[in-house]
């Protein structure tokens, strides 16, 4: 940024309050989840070894675990992103007020709230991939990305020249964007002898999907109207638009997506009333 003078001073503060600002989520959720999966699929799975020619019981639990994990990632991400999108202005508006929130800020947070939804299925890909491969595969996949360093660096400085600050978010995506493909082109390669499809977790239900969609529209249209220099009864308001519209979309996810509901209770531990009454 500063050497290459691809931005003035002003543009990366403001980058570097939204690059921190949108990495909390990922610091605080996704890294924890990522990390201890990790040795999970660690332990089960052993390396140098074909899905076929392992314990089928550990490969049927390795399987319904990352389907699961991906699903949530998945849910997570899209829920950051769709409702990122009408509330950036806001969130960034009561933090810096209108310095923020008036300029790049916003359209710099919403890129990044698609960026987190790259950043939480990579993450759980990536341990999958990780504590899967041989070491030669380990090898060969940081040769691949040390290569595509390569590529980022002079996407970046070219996205932008082009497009100012969310260039290099831009570009962070495209870069994750690979990454994602490396990985899921080695699960299938992994699974595919197998019965077991974990990827199966990238697919959400239509009225689910339908389900975003209208909320993230209502969510947009609130912000034209009540967001954000009308004071604090209509950001309120915006605000309470939002809760109901998140307020749905979960309660549409806990009806639709039953499987990935009883993995997150077995992996909280919460029993089930059936269990508590009997």
């Amino acid at each position: 940024m500063t050497f290459l003078n691809v931005l003035n001073f002003g543009d990366q503060g403001v980058y570097d309050i939204v690059n921190n600002l949108g990495s909390l989520v990922a610091r605080l959720i996704f890294q924890p989840i990522e990390e201890s999966f990790y040795i999970f699929f660690a332990k089960v799975l052993e390396r140098e070894k074909d899905a076929t020619l392992q314990k089928q019981e550990d490969v049927a639990v390795a399987a319904a675990v990352l389907e699961s994990l991906l699903k949530l990632a998945l849910l997570a991400g899209l829920t950051i992103t769709v409702f990122g999108f009408a509330y950036s202005q806001l969130a960034l508006d009561i933090y810096g007020g209108a310095m923020l929130s008036s300029g790049s800020g916003p359209v710099l947070l919403r890129s990044y709230c698609f960026y987190v939804l790259l950043l939480a299925i990579n993450g759980v890909t990536e341990c999958f991939t990780f504590a899967a491969m041989s070491k030669e595969e380990v090898d060969r996949y940081n040769f691949v990305m040390l290569a595509l360093s390569s590529s980022f660096l002079v996407l970046s400085y070219l996205l932008t020249r082009w497009c100012g600050s969310v260039g290099f978010i831009l570009a962070n995506c495209f870069n994750m964007g690979i990454r994602i493909t490396q990985s899921l082109c080695f699960i299938h390669r992994y699974y595919r002898r197998s019965p077991h499809r974990p990827l199966a977790g990238l697919h959400l239900s239509p009225v689910l999907l339908g389900t975003f969609a209208l909320g993230g529209g209502v969510t947009a249209v609130s912000e034209v109207f009540l967001c954000c220099e009308q004071g604090w009864p209509a950001r309120l308001a915006h605000i309470a638009v939002g809760a109901f519209c998140l307020g749905a979309t979960l309660g549409t996810a806990f009806l639709t997506e039953t499987k990935l509901i009883h993995f997150l209770r077995t992996q909280l531990g919460v029993p089930r009333r059936t269990d508590k009454m009997t």
